[in-house]
């Protein structure tokens, strides 16, 4: 009996020392963040990223189709300011044929989301150059999508362009000789 009242008590007192030890490492520990990257990495491949904005924009800007192969995923899909689909082949094509030449390309309001391994940039540019032989001009924002490798090594996945306000007007013409000509107003005295 006396054997069984000792080891109650050994119990008790064991689970009397756990109870407090448990409340001070859950009260005095700190948490470690649930999900996500340690904000220095988070910063580094921010960094990372806006670099890589920089040499897609440079790309564009000298028509360079080796760069842009670099940046490009080989899945990568894209939906061009006239709201054509394009593939990285159709893109680097384009680039090569100069089918579409960009001459200014000022980007501002950019901003870089990161979830886990994927970068979202969104920005603002003002654009000129031309498309199919055409000059073109406008305000667009843009959405590109950034993958990172397990090398750690960044490619463009995706990315969309829109127009901002309205496009800009058609390039004057002369008057269509075959086109009726206006009535005359009538003016009464």
């Amino acid at each position: 009996m006396a054997q069984c009242n000792f080891q109650q008590r050994v119990l008790r007192t064991g689970i009397g020392l756990l109870v407090p030890v448990f409340l001070a490492a859950i009260l005095f520990v700190p948490a470690a963040p649930a999900r996500g990257q340690h904000p220095r990495r988070n910063d580094q491949f921010k960094h990372q990223v806006e670099q890589m904005e920089q040499a897609w924009r440079a790309a564009e800007l000298a028509g360079d189709v080796e760069a842009m192969g670099r940046l490009l995923s080989d899945d990568f899909v894209g939906i061009s300011m006239s709201g054509q689909v394009v593939t990285k082949m159709q893109l680097l094509e384009r680039m090569r044929n100069r089918r579409m030449t960009l001459t200014r390309l000022d980007l501002d309001d950019v901003h870089v989301k990161l979830i886990e391994q994927t970068a979202i940039v969104t920005s603002r540019a003002e654009v000129e150059g031309t498309n199919e032989g055409e000059a073109m001009h406008g305000t667009y924002r843009y959405t590109r999508v950034y993958s990172r490798l397990a090398s750690g090594t960044w490619r463009i996945t995706n990315y969309e362009a829109t127009r901002i306000g309205p496009p800009p007007p058609p390039p004057e013409r002369g008057p269509d000789p075959e086109a009726p000509a206006a009535p005359v107003p009538v003016v009464e005295p």
